[in-house]
């Protein structure tokens, strides 16, 4: 439904290449199987039906060698998937120009009168419901939608493609009055022009090896590692993420590359292996992952103009961490949508045009050119299929009902995992097709949510003496129990005097969260302990003891380990107040100790220890 210009790659928004622009400057490629074929349904006013299987590239052929070969001609590019009934043709009064009365007529879509010759591109012509199939095959078989005759609109080609596969569509196309009317094209991964158009996104690159590297697959690898899912794989590489950001989650679980055995379960995992050998062809790191990875990956979206996927447990401060980095990088909040209350007329809804069309109205937040990024929370919880559809077409094409969003420049997705503390999650299963229509999707735990901070910045002591409680004298299962979101409610029950156990989990029958409160209750009423405030208090004594274990051992003793506990627990806030007694103690430590302090820090970390270490040289 929309005349944009499409990627060049599967799911990313790149300046069409040299190649794929009109003129004499450069001799045109050798077509494709799949360019020639959509030549040949143009030159014979065929309807053109194409199979093949996700990520490989069949829409973005359509859109760059149209442009290239039939520069004179628009794609209207319909993604029948996220169409309603109402959204190609419906029956609205209309004044009559002659009479001036009112009449009942059948008002077309406007983008199928876009003034030229057009090809209409029907995607995903499968997913479509029943109402939908119906319409789709008037247009297939005469090039007519109601009382509209394409071909007197401009159309000079049809087209229907999808993925065969019943995983991803929800019918099946049986009628042989249907079927007769069309040419039908499978095609594979070597019938597109993906290999030239990834090697020339991303110059100055070699990507020759990688493609060998694809090409020595299996099949099933192959079809696991798409062109889509290795762009986006080349993509995080770029930034120096780890390449396993790129692979998709699906149903909560991160993809793995890994071939079927003849019974069906999965053999081999091959994940680490084939992304290491990637990024050895590329000559660039494969880490295990980057400090501060929500606010690294959202910094990313916004520069390159992508979709991510942010997945993590309930309560770890996802969603605001991500709102304050996109106020932070896009200098205006995101535009935010929960999905379990978001409705399709919430995004946009169909009107009849002026002009005797039926043009699709955006929501407010949409419209205008200042810059945008969309964050869409909960987004397994859909509280509908047809939101959701509507949604899919957004994180595919950078469109809404056909029409483009002015300075989209990123869009965020966040939702729950499928089970969590060993509890199933009511979140929707999703499919391989709509999965990997992110670039980076990442898996996150708690303590990758600088949290933290916030709470002490927010509530101050309070805040220190309950991180302090959860990082010292609770087990790691009682720390998953306790999320930063009942952390806060632990320090507001307090501050009124309340029973702390009401802030913990309620689990029903009476039963609370499993974890003992015992020792926040003494932490709070003031039982003596041992933590940086402590420690700053007596700095002298603990510094007398650090240099009487040093004497004893180069190793360090008790004493070492307690303040080195104390410092590597501590929040970046914390140290900077005690900066002093921090350059202190730490130069009593044993050099090993000191150097675990730079390790998987974040910059704003780093520059700290670098300055205190500096410091202690002096």
């Amino acid at each position: 439904m929309t005349t944009e210009p499409r990627p060049i790659t599967p799911d990313t928004r790149r300046t069409p290449l040299p190649e794929d622009r009109p003129g004499p400057a450069r001799d045109a490629p050798v077509p494709s199987r799949l360019e020639a074929f959509i030549d040949a349904m143009i030159d014979m006013g065929q309807t053109g039906q194409i199979f093949g299987e996700h990520g490989i590239g069949k829409t973005s052929t359509f859109f760059s060698h149209l442009a290239r070969a039939h520069p004179d001609t628009t794609l209207v590019y319909v993604p029948a998937a996220n169409l309603t009934p109402d959204d190609l043709l419906v029956n609205a009064p209309v004044r009559d120009p002659h009479s001036g009365e009112l009449v009942l007529r059948q008002l077309v879509m406007s983008a199928l009168k876009p003034g030229k010759p057009f090809v209409l591109l029907i995607d995903d012509s499968l997913q479509a419901g029943d109402t939908i199939q119906a319409q789709l095959m008037q247009v297939a078989c005469n090039w007519t939608l109601g009382e509209h005759d394409l071909r007197a609109l401009g159309c000079v080609g049809v087209f229907l493609s999808d993925n065969e596969s019943l995983a991803e569509t929800s019918t099946r196309r049986g009628d042989f009055a249907l079927l007769d009317r069309m040419v039908t094209l499978r095609v594979t991964a070597n019938d597109t022009s993906w290999r030239r158009h990834l090697a020339a996104a991303y110059r100055p690159w070699d990507l020759d090896p990688v493609f060998t590297l694809w090409a020595s697959l299996p099949p099933a690898l192959r079809e696991l590692l798409s062109p889509r899912t290795l762009d986006h794989v080349l993509a995080n590489a770029r930034e120096g993420f780890p390449l396993r950001w790129g692979l998709p989650l699906l149903d909560g679980e991160r993809l793995r590359l890994a071939e079927p055995r003849p019974d069906g379960r999965p053999g081999q995992d091959r994940t680490a292996e084939i992304l290491d050998r990637i990024a050895e062809a590329l000559g660039v790191p494969n880490p295990v992952t980057v400090p501060d990875p929500v606010r690294q990956v959202v910094r990313a979206a916004l520069r390159n103009r992508w979709s991510v996927l942010l997945q993590g447990p309930p309560g770890c401060g996802k969603t605001e961490l991500v709102r304050e980095t996109v106020r932070a990088g896009l200098g205006r909040d995101a535009l935010y949508f929960s999905l379990p209350v978001t409705h399709v007329e919430d995004l946009c809804a169909p009107l009849p045009a002026p002009d005797g069309t039926l043009e699709n109205l955006l929501a407010a937040p949409f419209t205008g050119p200042e810059p945008k990024a969309i964050v869409w929370d909960e987004y397994n919880r859909p509280k509908d299929k047809a939101a959701f559809a509507k949604l899919m077409e957004i994180t595919q094409e950078w469109s809404l009902a056909g029409r483009r969003i002015e300075n989209l420049r990123a869009q965020i997705a966040i939702q729950n995992p499928p089970y969590h503390l060993g509890r199933k999650l009511l979140v929707s299963r999703n499919n391989i097709a709509q999965a990997t229509r992110f670039t980076a999707s990442l898996d996150l735990d708690p303590r990758d949510i600088p949290a933290n901070e916030w709470l002490i910045a927010r509530y101050g002591s309070d805040a220190e003496t309950v991180l302090e409680w959860w990082k010292h004298d609770i087990d790691e299962e009682g720390r998953a129990w306790i999320t930063k979101r009942t952390m806060e409610r632990l320090i507001k029950l307090h501050r009124r005097g309340l029973p702390l156990e009401m802030a913990t989990v309620y689990l029903g029958d009476g039963e609370y969260a499993p974890v003992p409160l015992s020792a926040l209750i003494d932490r709070l009423r003031g039982r003596p302990v041992t933590g940086l405030r402590e420690l700053a208090r007596d700095a002298r004594t603990w510094e007398n003891r650090l240099c009487r274990a040093a004497e004893l051992s180069e190793e360090g003793g008790d004493d070492s380990d307690v303040v080195h506990q104390i410092l590597a627990n501590a929040e970046l806030s914390q140290l900077k107040k005690y900066r002093a007694v921090v350059t202190r103690l730490v130069s009593h430590l044993p050099p090993k100790l000191r150097a675990t302090y730079l390790v998987g820090a974040s910059r704003e970390q780093q520059r700290f220890w670098t300055g205190v270490f500096m410091a202690m040289r002096r």
